[in-house]
């Protein structure tokens, strides 16, 4: 018996809609093949937003997000704005006002490789084999949305305020324990807690909480060395917990173990909603052009299916199908300058794998 939800689509900026229309193409075979009902609500967010009506994150685009049961989200971002610095508003704000609003407290990030595309990393073959880890980032509170953050009228000092309580430390801890749990039961908090007041809360409260999951093992890394050790020996890493910024940080230094930023999802998930895109951006210079690697927005589909409405065999199907696509070589330019294939070749090519596949297992 298929599922009936809602899910609220916000392409936004740049290379978002291309990429976006990808992964919903990918959730209608989906819903063809497993008899689910999905209905797609579409909404502005950044420089579309302001364009339209000045603000980068309107009411509407807040109510429909808030009655919807999942985000998918594509880009946020616009040359016109990155180039004029006295614009009043940008499309930025409306990312960071919507996390707020939403309460998108946890920022979710897996980090895998594809034995087919070790040498597209930066980094030795033989230190990126079987990376398998996930980055839980704190997302709404810290050095970000610190208050009081300013310059002096004379312009020759700043001051920037970070805070945490415990009990935002405790929420996604939680999270990131569970998650351990699912997984191999290791679980590393990234701090900085031999000199930062707010890590020492955080390590004090991780310390606290241990005991709750047993079957969970906790080591702890100051930043620096994990972001060395993330470069040296990134397999030894499970599941990673740290505030905002560092995770800010590490995850965009941990996106290019893969050998390409189009891979890499994330979700952003709240008390009552989550929000899932690829973390790539807008990337202007590819709008228009379908070129860009659709894989890390169809990924984050993924991750909706299977955290948000609990479709693990939905989710693994288009894992499979992405894994299908690279060994036989149906990939964009940043993984194939070669022999390049479309946006739009490469959401088809999926799509055409999880209805293969369905069927198969049908037949069977």
């Amino acid at each position: 018996m298929g599922i009936e939800k809602k899910i609220a689509v916000l392409p936004g900026d740049g290379i978002g809609p291309e990429v976006t229309q990808e992964a919903v193409k990918v959730l209608r075979g989906i819903e063809e093949a497993f008899g689910h009902s999905f209905t797609l609500t579409y909404g502005d967010v950044g420089a579309i937003a302001i364009d339209n009506s000045g603000d980068p994150f309107p009411t509407e685009s807040e109510d429909l997000c808030k009655n919807s049961d999942a985000i998918l989200f594509g880009a946020i971002g616009d040359p016109k704005y990155d180039n004029d610095p006295s614009a009043k508003v940008r499309p930025e704000e409306g990312l960071l006002r919507m996390r707020k609003v939403l309460g998108l407290f946890a920022n979710i990030r897996p980090v895998q490789t594809y034995e087919q595309l070790l040498e597209k990393s930066p980094l030795k073959k033989e230190n990126v084999r079987n990376v398998d880890f996930t980055v839980y980032r704190e997302l709404t509170g810290g050095i970000y949305f610190g208050k009081p953050s300013h310059i002096s009228e004379d312009g020759t000092s700043a001051v920037d305020t970070c805070l945490y309580s415990k009990e935002e430390i405790v929420r996604i801890a939680k999270l990131a324990f569970e998650a351990a749990g699912r997984r191999s039961g290791k679980l590393t908090l990234v701090d900085k807690a031999n000199v930062l007041s707010t890590s020492k809360l955080w390590r004090k409260t991780i310390q606290d909480l241990k005991d709750d999951y047993p079957e969970v093992k906790v080591d702890y890394i100051f930043v620096d060395n994990a972001a060395m050790q993330i470069i040296l020996n990134p397999s030894q890493f499970d599941v990673i917990l740290t505030e905002n910024m560092f995770g800010d940080i590490i995850t965009d230094e941990a996106s290019v173990i893969s050998g390409s930023i189009g891979l890499m999802p994330s979700a952003s998930v709240g008390e009552s909603v989550a929000l899932y895109e690829p973390i790539h951006g807008s990337y202007p210079q590819a709008k228009g052009k379908n070129t860009a690697n659709p894989m890390a927005s169809i990924l984050s589909l993924a991750m909706l299916l299977e955290n948000s409405f609990g479709l693990s065999e939905e989710s693994n199907l288009i894992n499979k199908a992405i894994e299908t696509a690279i060994s036989e070589g149906v990939m964009t330019e940043d993984l194939d300058p070669q022999d390049p294939k479309s946006t739009s070749e490469v959401g088809d090519f999926i799509t055409d794998m999880i209805r293969k596949n369905q069927l198969e297992q049908q037949e069977n």
